[in-house]
C-alpha cells in the first residue's frame, strides 16, 4: 500500500519510512524541501501551513497516513515566541493533513497523529493509562490541541493519537545528549532522580505503528512507551552500567534551571510514570521490555 508520512526525514520518520519500504510498502515523504522520486520512497513538497495544496492528492486513496511533523522541543530555550513555534508547527500541520482527508474522494484507513506522554503533564509516581486526564502545563497543552486537531478527522477515517515517550536509539534522538557527560565519567541523576522517564526502543516504537497500521481496533490515543517505566536515578545508573562508565555526578536542578529556564522543568525534571495499557491488551508484544534489555542491545 502507499503509506505518507510527514515528518519522515527526522529521528523517528526516517527509520520508520525505511522499515515500511522495507516491508514493500511505498512511502511518500511530505517535506518542506526539494521533492524527488525514488523506486520506492518517493518525496513530495508540502507548506504544512493549516491549508492543502496538490500535495494533498497523496493522501487520497492512500492506505496509511503518519504525521511526524513538528519543530523540535529540545532545540532552544523556551523564549515565547520558540513556545509558538513548537505549538503552531503541530497544529498546522495536522490541521493540513486533516483537511486533505476531508477532501479526499477515498480517505485512508487510518490517521496516526504524532503526540507525547507530556500530554500528562508531571505525575510524580502516579501510574499513568491513555485514561489518565490532561496535565496543566506548557506541553500538555501542546498536546492537547496538537491531538484535538488529529481527531477532527475521525468522522472519515480511524485516528490514533501516539502519545510517545522517550525514543531510544544511538544515531539520535535524545540518547546521545544523555550518553556524552557519562562517556567522560561525569554522568548521574538529574534533579532529585525520583522523576520517572518513560522511555521506548526505537524498533519498539517503529514495530508498534506497524502494528497500529495493521490493527482496526487500535483507537484514539496509545502510550507508546515500554511496559517498565523508571525514575531517572534507575535510568542514570542502567545507562552507566550498560556504558561501563560512573553514574554518581548529579545535575542540580537548580543549575538546569537557570540554564534552560522553564524547559528544564518540562523536559528533565518532571515526568510521567506512562505505561502501554491499551497496546499491552490489544496483544502487542514488546521486544525490550526492560531498559538493561535496551541499552545492551543499543550498546552492545
Amino acid at each position: 500500500m502507499k503509506i505518507v508520512i510527514s515528518g519522515g526525514t527526522g529521528f523517528l520518520g526516517h527509520a520508520l519510512a525505511d522499515r515500511l519500504a522495507h516491508d514493500g510498502h511505498a512511502v511518500v515523504l511530505l517535506t518542506r524541501g526539494a521533492a524527488s522520486a525514488g523506486a520506492v520512497v518517493q518525496k513530495v513538497n508540502w507548506q504544512p501551513n493549516g491549508s492543502v495544496g496538490v500535495w494533498a492528492s497523496e493522501v487520497d486513496g492512500a492506505g496509511a497516513v503518519i504525521n511526524l511533523a513538528g519543530e523540535s522541543i529540545g532545540n532552544r530555550r523556551w523564549s515565547a515566541q520558540q513556545k509558538d513555534r513548537i505549538l503552531d508547527s503541530r497544529v498546522r500541520a495536522t490541521r493540513s493533513l486533516c483537511e486533505a482527508i476531508h477532501r479526499a474522494a477515498t480517505p485512508p484507513p487510518v490517521f496516526i497523529s504524532g503526540s507525547a506522554v507530556g500530554y500528562y503533564g508531571s505525575r510524580n509516581d502516579q501510574i499513568v493509562t491513555e485514561d489518565t486526564p490532561a496535565g496543566a502545563d506548557f506541553l500538555a497543552d501542546v498536546c492537547v490541541q496538537w491531538e484535538a486537531e488529529a481527531i477532527r478527522a475521525s468522522n472519515r477515517t480511524r485516528v490514533v493519537c501516539l502519545r510517545t515517550g522517550l525514543p531510544l536509539e544511538r544515531d539520535g534522538g535524545a540518547l546521545p545528549m544523555i550518553a556524552m557527560p557519562f562517556w567522560f565519567g561525569a554522568g548521574g541523576p538529574v534533579g532529585s532522580g525520583t522523576q520517572y522517564w518513560p522511555w521506548i526502543h526505537r524498533q519498539d516504537w517503529i514495530d508498534l505503528v506497524r502494528f497500529v497500521i495493521a490493527n482496526n481496533e487500535v483507537v484514539g490515543p496509545l502510550n507508546a512507551t515500554a511496559p517498565q517505566p523508571v525514575t531517572n536515578r534507575e535510568f542514570s545508573k542502567a545507562l552507566g552500567q550498560a556504558l561501563n562508565r560512573p553514574s554518581f555526578m548529579p545535575a542540580p536542578a537548580f543549575a538546569l534551571k537557570v540554564l534552560l529556564g522553564e524547559m528544564a522543568d518540562g523536559l528533565l525534571l518532571s515526568g510521567q510514570r506512562a505505561v502501554p495499557a491499551k497496546a499491552q491488551k490489544l496483544g502487542f508484544k514488546f521486544a525490550y521490555e526492560t531498559l538493561d534489555h535496551a541499552l545492551a542491545n543499543l550498546y552492545r
